[in-house]
């Protein structure tokens, strides 16, 4: 991999695909999933996140006093099928460890040793706590403890006296195990103390070989806010544009470029941990769509690293669809691919010209979307406009990675301010 200039800085972290070369050398084409699979996926975590939002579910004690319960069959937190990994240092001496980052999670977990119940199989060797000079078990009258309460939406168990958490994800991933405390290392400068994580003793699903999750949320216990006294809740990101290349999540303001548009960061109804935003407006060939900001504003939005596809209001994406459909009406249709019901076949084309769209938000910010960001490819047969529709007009808006491809985007969880800067990973 080539590195790029957003690593020069001291708190920046490169950011690969999941399923990358980058990420996997040895990954056995078998366990890729197909594109068909992966917006499955999508769809269950999207309704997953639907579902957390509408009924903003109770706490659920799903631990017995050997850390070894499963978790109860419901819709839970949100993730699973994540696409970004960044490598972060834990323990003393530090292990490193490829975690998948996720903006819709609180909880930084990673599987460890001694795997009481179950460990699925990950790239990297599965840290042990008893080989670092820095864990430390948190007690379960801790105030930490009793936090994860809104960050799982689980109530924490307790083990002879040690603090137990456990989170469901939406597509029926979950870990379970000790809550504690390790020296984080972010960059060789970069160092915390007593970093509040998970020690998964329990762990099954979908994480591509991932070692955990690190929780980019809005919950007092997640790595921003962990970290806010020397990064003040201040992150961005650029996801890479394709499995082949690399991007960033870079911590802090250092090197933030002036170019960086900001716009108003909301909270959500009954999903606090999620970055709010408002929309609205939508361009098609730089057009503005009629759609009414009363529609694009009915169930919120909110943008999110782990949704592959960005879903829009029923009304809105019919707009959006008639709209790119009748700019595209030279190139033949190709049958639809899972949720994406808009899809051409560009065999026979050497280019092909596919009208720009863009997103306008409050503040006067508009974000044009990267070509990239616009074409699902599943094969030059087959490329799909990049966007669906949710069930009713009332569900969240959700802003997905898909459509943020190659924009820097900046999280200012102090300011409560989100920014977008085109050609971000350059």
């Amino acid at each position: 991999m080539v590195p790029i200039s957003g690593l020069d800085k001291k708190s920046s972290l490169q950011v690969i695909h999941k399923h990358g070369p980058c990420s996997q050398p040895h990954e056995e084409k078998a366990n890729i999933p197909t594109h068909a699979q992966i917006l499955l996926l999508d769809e269950v975590r999207v309704k997953s996140i639907h579902s957390k939002l509408a009924k903003n579910l109770g706490s659920v004690n799903v631990m017995k006093k050997d850390a070894a319960a499963n978790l109860p069959a419901k819709d839970g937190s949100v993730v699973g099928s994540g696409n970004y990994i960044v490598t972060m240092g834990l323990g003393t001496p530090k292990k490193n460890l490829r975690l998948i980052f996720d903006t819709g999670s609180d909880i930084t977990w990673t599987q460890c040793q001694p795997c009481l119940r179950s460990c699925y199989k990950q790239q990297d060797p599965i840290f042990s706590p008893s080989s670092s000079s820095t864990y430390s078990n948190v007690s379960c009258s801790s105030a930490a403890c009793t936090s994860l309460n809104s960050a799982t939406d689980n109530s924490p168990g307790c083990s002879s006296s040690t603090c137990v958490y456990g989170i469901q994800y939406g597509d029926s991933s979950f870990s379970i195990g000790f809550f504690a405390k390790e020296k984080l290392t972010l960059t060789s400068n970069v160092v915390f103390d007593n970093f509040l994580f998970g020690c998964g003793q329990n762990n099954q699903g979908l994480f591509g070989g991932a070692a955990g999750l690190l929780g980019l949320g809005r919950n007092k216990l997640s790595f921003p806010s962990q970290t806010a006294i020397k990064f003040k809740k201040i992150f961005s990101y650029c996801l890479p544009s394709s499995p082949s290349s690399t991007g960033f999540l870079k911590f802090g303001n250092d090197g933030l470029s002036k170019s960086v548009k900001f716009t108003t960061l909301s909270t959500i109804s009954g999903g606090e941990s999620f970055y709010g935003i408002t929309i609205i407006a939508m361009s098609v060939g730089g057009k503005k769509l009629s759609i009414s900001a009363s529609i694009l504003a009915a169930g919120g939005a909110i943008i999110d690293s782990g949704t592959v596809i960005t879903r829009l209001p029923p009304t809105a994406y019919s707009a959006l669809r008639s709209a790119f459909r009748k700019q595209m009406n030279q190139y033949p249709m190709a049958k639809p691919l899972s949720i994406l019901d808009t899809c051409y076949d560009f065999s026979k084309y050497s280019t092909v010209s596919i009208p720009k769209i863009s997103l306008f938000f409050e503040k006067g910010v508009e974000v044009p979307i990267d070509a990239r960001g616009i074409l699902y490819v599943n094969s030059i047969s087959q490329v799909c406009l990049a966007f669906a529709g949710n069930t009713n007009d009332f569900d969240v808006l959700i802003y997905g990675n898909t459509q943020q491809k190659t924009l820097e985007v900046v999280y200012d969880g102090t300011r409560r301010m989100i920014g977008f800067r085109t050609g971000g990973c350059t």
